[in-house]
């Protein structure tokens, strides 16, 4: 007699434990985080459906305040000047260090904020924090985003900034990176150069990257609520990003796509992090595409990491920094173009 197999593991009435493996400031950040439920505080915001477009714009223009308000407490610990361009449809904050490494290395950084939030004063910051950390060139993209300016409009502004780079910098001089939704755009962005026959950079770093925008790995059911930063789905984003087209197509969802030739590759993730399994499945597929590949994955943190006061986000930084390097460093090493 056949058994009816089950459709998954059982998990109820438990709570999972705060890691004893993290530093002190990490395990301060992550209980700061759940209320005295045990339920992530993050866990009560819900967005609007997806055709309310009155509701979005308020939930960005309340989202955007509390990002200035940070920016603002963070401008005064920044050195690096910033300069804002126009350049076609594409906003770009040019930031520089007070110190250059390098007069010609520059990054490309892409923010995130789930394709819809976390532009305007919160990208300028970024791209000066950026420039601080790193010593380099920073071009911060400020683009567009939903329910105003949905898919393309945001990778064109990518892919734009992208072109502007070039025209100033070799391209085994540039790195390209972003962070969460910003990874997705990065990655897209690769795909769509190389398809209008442009040179690729000297790397890519992608952070806690958004590759599937259909959320199938397996991390989507395994942390969720166990993030908490993020603790479920940004399905509702996805959609308003897309606007109706197919989000297995790798222009959305980068995952899916021929990374052949694509430049050495630095991804990270957390062991709580709901996009745990974005980081694992990118870095294979990079992998079996021949691509040089690094993955770091860090104890007990969450999407984001542990808000900038942990050693394990100074740690995260100082590796970027060496993977950056050292392939600028091979740059300068190559024959001029």
């Amino acid at each position: 007699m056949m058994t009816k197999k089950s459709l998954g593991v059982r998990v109820e009435g438990r709570i999972v434990p705060f890691p004893a493996s993290v530093s002190a400031e990490a395990l301060e950040v992550l209980e700061k985080l759940v209320g005295q439920d045990g339920v992530p505080v993050n866990a009560g915001y819900q967005m609007p459906a997806t055709q309310d477009f009155d509701g979005w714009m308020r939930i960005k223009a309340a989202v955007a305040a509390q990002y200035s308000a940070h920016a603002e407490t963070l401008s005064a610990t920044l050195h690096a000047t910033v300069e804002t361009r126009a350049v076609d449809d594409a906003t770009i904050h040019v930031a520089t260090p007070d110190a250059m490494a390098h007069a010609d290395h520059a990054l490309m950084d892409l923010h995130g904020g789930a394709l819809v939030f976390g532009g305007g004063d919160a990208c300028r910051i970024a791209a000066q924090r950026q420039a601080d950390q790193h010593k380099i060139l920073c071009y911060g993209v400020d683009y567009r985003m939903p329910p105003e300016h949905p898919y393309p409009a945001g990778l064109d502004d990518c892919i734009v900034t992208y072109r502007h780079m070039l025209a100033r910098h070799r391209p085994e001089h540039i790195v390209v990176g972003g962070r969460s939704a910003g990874g997705n755009l990065a990655a897209a962005m690769l795909l769509r150069a190389r398809e209008e026959g442009l040179p690729m950079p000297a790397a890519l770093v992608l952070l806690s990257p958004e590759v599937d925008l259909t959320e199938s790995g397996d991390s989507f059911a395994i942390n969720q609520m166990v993030d908490v930063v993020l603790p479920g789905s940004l399905m509702d984003q996805n959609l308003l990003y897309a606007d109706g087209a197919d989000l297995t197509d790798p222009c959305l969802s980068p995952l899916f796509g021929d990374l052949t030739d694509f430049p050495p590759t630095f991804l990270q993730a957390g062991t709580r992090d709901l996009f745990l399994s974005n980081a694992v499945r990118m870095h294979r597929a990079l992998r079996r595409a021949g691509v040089e590949a690094e993955l770091h994955i860090f104890e007990g943190m969450p999407h984001g990491g542990f808000m900038g006061q942990a050693p394990e986000d100074r740690e995260l930084i100082e590796e970027i920094g060496r993977f950056m390097q050292r392939h600028l460093k091979r740059g300068d090493e190559g024959p001029a173009g």
